[in-house]
């Protein structure tokens, strides 16, 4: 009865200083709403239900038909690439010719090798070509630098990773041995240019990576300051699965002629299939332990919409015998990259993720996608259940309702 009488009185004593002061009322959460869910999902069925096998992308070229060398080939053979992806069939023969390209497609379609290879290419061919490779996220940029690795294996090609997080002083000393590639964030580089470690009127060549995303989260004007500094004679590449009107008219700012490449044929693959669960009387962690123990649900990627939310979902998930961990920008970046890599390697099977995690990440075998919180559009949505499913392989994406 006293606890009682002493909550009514707190919140009296809180509404009373609330109306005094005035305070701002909560800012409210935005989210996509159930009629956009409901439609995208009720779209994605009829799609799966209406594709046959006789859809199936038939590429022009096959990838030893490419212009390009025969160790490259050889790195392509290694990774187990025998056709090109749609973008990679349309996209590499372009780049080769040195055209600008805005390229549009799918996540999980191989956008990265679609510019890495026809670069590669370029620089063995003529070394003094330099790329700037620029992303919205320490993960993406970190993942194009793996891959840039492989494709270039024992072709001499230096590369530099220049992200936030990590030893300046280490990138700094790498710039000094003339990197033929530079992955970064916009931060980074733009710390480094005012140590005055990086010109970029040394760099011929410029890939923008889920440029959708940088314009999002308010990059716009530091990718400007980016490309002011680099030759007007240059060759510029733009990618993303998602690329608004508004969008375009700002990178054609920054391209000459380009090559519009956009096969992308719907706003989700049809190998996801989306499912809704109504999470009943709050049972939600419930609802996601029961989901989480059946065999069928193998590598998952949980979604929340904040860090801290992320992170005690995580820990409670491992007290209930859960081999997880959570990815958010509060980690270090050591830390970050080291929890990718167990999620990779399978070391665990359950990887809780903020969105940053949600654009451009390609780890394979995720079997589920699941919105533990709902993500606040409909472009996020797409980019979160596009982590599964990707390529030919099948994928389930699950989104919690309350």
């Amino acid at each position: 009865m006293k606890e009682k009488m002493y909550q009514r009185r707190t919140n009296n004593t809180f509404n009373n200083k609330r109306r005094t002061f005035s305070a701002r009322p909560a800012r409210r959460i935005k989210t996509i709403s159930y009629n956009d869910l409901m439609r995208e999902v009720d779209q994605s069925k009829s799609q799966s239900t209406s594709v046959t096998t006789d859809n199936a992308y038939i590429p022009e070229n096959r990838f030893d038909d490419f212009a390009i060398s025969s160790g490259l080939k050889a790195n392509i053979k290694f990774k187990g690439y025998v056709n090109p992806t749609p973008i990679q069939d349309k996209g590499i023969p372009m780049i080769l010719e040195g055209k600008d390209v805005i390229g549009i497609a799918n996540t999980g379609t191989g956008k990265t090798a679609a510019f890495l290879i026809p670069l590669i290419e370029k620089i063995s061919k003529d070394r003094t070509q330099k790329v700037l490779i620029i992303t919205p996220t320490r993960e993406l940029a970190s993942q194009i630098a793996e891959e840039l690795r492989t494709f270039a294996r024992g072709m001499n090609q230096r590369s530099v990773l220049c992200i936030g997080g990590t030893s300046m002083y280490m990138q700094k000393k790498s710039l000094t041995f003339d990197p033929n590639f530079v992955i970064g964030t916009p931060g980074r580089l733009q710390d480094l240019i005012r140590h005055r470690c990086l010109d970029l009127s040394l760099f011929n060549n410029v890939v923008l990576d889920e440029v959708d995303r940088m314009v999002d989260i308010g990059f716009i004007e530091e990718i400007k300051h980016l490309i002011s500094l680099m030759p007007k004679d240059r060759q510029s590449l733009f990618f993303s699965a998602t690329i608004s009107n508004e969008v375009k008219d700002i990178l054609k700012d920054f391209v000459r002629e380009p090559i519009d490449i956009s096969v992308k044929q719907r706003e989700v693959c049809i190998n996801v299939k989306q499912e809704i669960i109504r999470i009943q009387n709050g049972a939600k962690i419930e609802t996601l332990h029961n989901l989480l123990i059946q065999k069928e649900v193998e590598k998952t990627l949980i979604f929340g919409r904040t860090k801290h939310g992320v992170q005690k979902l995580s820990d409670e998930l491992v007290k209930r015998g859960f081999k997880a961990e959570a990815l958010h920008g509060d980690k270090r970046q050591s830390q970050r990259l080291a929890i990718l890599k167990r999620f990779k390697r399978n070391e665990i099977s359950i990887l809780l993720a903020t969105d940053v995690a949600s654009r451009g990440l390609d780890i394979d075998n995720i079997s589920h996608v699941i919105n533990y919180d709902l993500p606040e559009c409909h472009d996020d949505y797409i980019h979160r259940i596009g982590r599964t499913g990707r390529g030919d392989k099948k994928g389930i994406a699950i989104t919690f309702v309350e």
